[in-house]
């Protein structure tokens, strides 16, 4: 296959770089057992990808509690201080991921960290993952609301990088970050983590980051030659 390489490589972060969706599982329950419920399955599995905002309006919804804009505001509070307390006693790495992430960096190819998590909180996964990973990142509160599934935090990695989002591939875990990434026309190499993937459009779906061959990404690209 061609070795073209594409003008960026756009990760994703919890359940793609590390498995950090586990973690964010304890903080959420630990908050729904406080306020004396239980977080279910569906309601976890939906908030998979989602910005802090968004999950807990879900979680005040799923244990019947009112989700006005103070009561969204307690919960990410409660929740963003026990994520920390987790965060800082270590991110464990998605499997293939640290070498997917240096291979991407060996090449030379730009990298941009895409992340529905807030920033404070990938300041601390950065400490794991490395500030000379990524030319920029891009994290949940710093796209004026227009979180995944919506193409904004694709979209801004792209203008701040310089590059056109249609030669760029995106790497992603969840069905919300894929749909973001294909709204923005990148290609998105697809693995799974806490929930299923569907086929589709302008994507490839692995089990395992340690499938990826990161000197072949630029003939995923629409137009590459096989």
């Amino acid at each position: 296959m061609t070795d073209a390489r594409p003008a960026a490589v756009l990760f994703d972060m919890d359940g793609t770089l590390v498995d950090s969706e586990k973690l964010w599982t304890i903080s959420l329950s630990d908050y729904a057992t406080h306020r004396g419920g239980e977080l279910s399955i569906a309601t976890r599995e939906a908030m998979v990808g989602s910005n802090m905002s968004t999950s807990m309006r879900m979680l005040l919804a799923d244990l019947d509690l009112v989700a006005d804009a103070g009561a969204v505001a307690e919960a990410a509070d409660w929740v963003e201080a026990r994520s920390t307390e987790l965060f800082r006693q270590g991110l464990p790495w998605r499997p293939g991921a640290r070498e997917a992430l240096a291979g991407v960096r060996s090449l030379g190819i730009p990298a941009a960290l895409v992340t529905s998590t807030i920033r404070s909180l990938a300041e601390i996964a950065l400490d794991t993952l490395g500030r000379d990973s990524f030319d920029v990142t891009v994290c949940g509160d710093e796209v004026d609301g227009r979180n995944k599934p919506d193409p904004e935090p694709y979209l801004r990695a792209a203008r701040l990088l310089d590059v056109d989002p249609r030669r760029c591939v995106a790497v992603e875990d969840s069905p919300t970050g894929v749909a973001a990434a294909v709204a923005a026309g990148c290609t998105v190499v697809a693995v799974p983590c806490e929930v299923p993937l569907e086929p589709g459009e302008r994507r490839v779906l692995l089990e395992s980051l340690d499938e990826l061959d990161v000197r072949s990404l630029g003939s995923l690209l629409p137009g590459a030659l096989a």
